[in-house]
């Protein structure tokens, strides 16, 4: 979990947008990738990924929540794909484009609850036991009392999400589960540096442009794949209240900005000042995160605590990506060894594999699903299995 350590065949389709090409070393706004040519971080619609989009309506004590997911594909296994922490569905855009091209399957990327375009009336509380209840309603609510067969396929916390919720048995027609880049052990250690990390990220962006920049160059390196941080940065950025255009309207919701503390003398000119600062740097800033990730930090513990004895527990075939090979815990290092699941490392990627390798990724799922006769290989499509 490296982020979390340092930080946490198209079909009917349209083309793929071209990915520019990679250079060398680039700072700042006028990066270029040889004479004239600036690196486009232009985003990119889910369209260009995705056959079609829904808002899937969910009934409980309380109202109606309403889950958006993004859909492709009209035969085989349904592939639900649960996004990490802050993330969203639209993080699977590019592998789904992927997936599509080797074996017959349908697509449901969900936004899951306080992230994305998902509205529900608690999105505070993001406890695996609520969020594992809402895949099962989603599943529900999309397919009735006859679902197809489905695998869930999850990264970070979407990955224990996922395993949270084949372990409590609420997805009837659960065929198979994949976690991608989560192992307890590694999680927990990383949970002390998620504050630290928060902190450094930028609280606000000039545009949607300014946002997939530092998604792909800051040095954390959140999306190494420049096509994917392009449609996937879309999800995990809003625009402030109350504007609608950079140099809009100024009634823009408090609290982006961390407030200076307070002088004990002179208070009253220094407030003034700040909320003049404040208000210019909110008006330069319309974009911000759609979640505020440090205020689920309660939550954190229960994603991850014993999730490896419960993956491990799934009665159905298992599959683990990893970026790194020393990732794996004591539990999960003895599963492997005994044949509990597969698993597949995928080096040079940073901690949204899916996104930095979604070819590899696709390549993976493909071949794991063939192995188990899950699904069907189409354009000529040919496994190729790990030594893991």
């Amino acid at each position: 979990m490296s982020a979390l350590e340092k930080s946490m065949h198209l079909g009917r389709l349209p083309s793929r947008p071209p990915l520019p090409g990679s250079g060398g070393s680039q700072s700042g706004a006028k990066m270029r990738m040889g004479p004239g040519r600036k690196r486009d971080f232009s985003p990119v619609s889910w369209s260009q990924y995705f056959e079609s989009m829904e808002d899937v309506e969910v009934e409980n004590e309380t109202g109606k929540d309403t889950f958006r997911v993004y859909k492709s594909g009209s035969e085989g296994p349904v592939l639900l794909l649960l996004h990490g922490g802050g993330h969203s569905a639209l993080s699977w855009a590019v592998f789904t484009a992927a997936i599509i091209s080797r074996v017959q399957c349908r697509i449901v990327a969900l936004d899951l609850r306080g992230h994305g375009e998902t509205k529900v009336k608690n999105s505070e509380d993001l406890s695996a036991e609520t969020m594992a209840k809402d895949v099962g309603n989603v599943v529900e609510a999309m397919y009735g009392d006859l679902p197809p067969p489905i695998m869930l396929i999850g990264h970070s916390m979407g990955g224990a999400i996922a395993v949270h919720t084949a372990s409590s048995n609420l997805v009837p027609s659960l065929l198979g589960l994949c976690m991608i880049d989560v192992v307890e052990g590694t999680a927990m250690d990383a949970l002390n540096s998620m504050q630290n990390f928060l902190r450094g990220r930028p609280k606000t962006f000039k545009s949607l442009e300014n946002a997939i920049e530092w998604s792909h160059n800051n040095q954390s390196g959140q999306i190494r794949n420049l096509e994917s941080a392009r449609v996937s940065m879309v999800g995990q950025v809003k625009q402030c209240e109350g504007i609608t255009s950079p140099e809009g309207s100024k009634s823009i919701v408090e609290g982006i900005i961390e407030e200076e503390e307070e002088d004990e003398e002179g208070s009253e000119s220094v407030n003034k000042r700040k909320k003049e600062d404040d208000m210019e740097t909110k008006k330069d800033h319309p974009y911000t995160w759609r979640i505020e990730l440090a205020k689920t930090e309660k939550y954190w513990d229960g994603w991850f605590r014993g999730l490896s004895n419960l993956f491990l527990s799934c009665p159905i075939p298992k599959l683990l990506l990893l970026a790194g090979v020393d990732r794996l815990d004591k539990d999960l290092t003895i599963g492997q060894m005994q044949g509990k699941f597969q698993m597949q490392v995928l080096p040079q990627c940073g901690h949204a594999v899916h996104e930095d390798a979604p070819d590899k990724v696709a390549e993976a799922v493909a071949t794991f699903l063939i192995r188990h006769r899950f699904a069907e290989p189409i354009g000529g499509f040919q496994c190729v299995f790990p030594g893991c």
